[in-house]
């Protein structure tokens, strides 16, 4: 599981079809010290969280496979937003 800050959301006309009807954010990831800690990761969200938001995320494919209910080529999925942390 790792920390993250939302900063923004993606659209596509063209995607895999397990992409369809799926939610997709724009997540920059932190470090402990809330520093940007790589790339931003594109998230799949069921939990509604926006921009700004931090978010609990994990990098488990199987997690969200089991979410979406088939196989993808995703990784990344939203498994809570904090009402705070520290």
């Amino acid at each position: 599981m790792q920390i993250g800050r939302v900063i923004g959301s993606a659209t596509s006309t063209l995607k895999h079809p397990t992409f369809e009807g799926e939610r997709l954010l724009i997540v920059q990831l932190q470090t402990a010290s809330g520093n940007p800690d790589g790339e931003p990761v594109l998230a799949f969200d069921r939990l509604g969280a926006g921009r700004g938001d931090l978010v609990i995320l994990t990098n488990d494919g199987r997690v969200l496979q089991e979410m979406i209910g088939r196989e993808t080529p995703g990784r990344w999925s939203v498994m809570g937003i904090p009402d705070a942390i520290g």
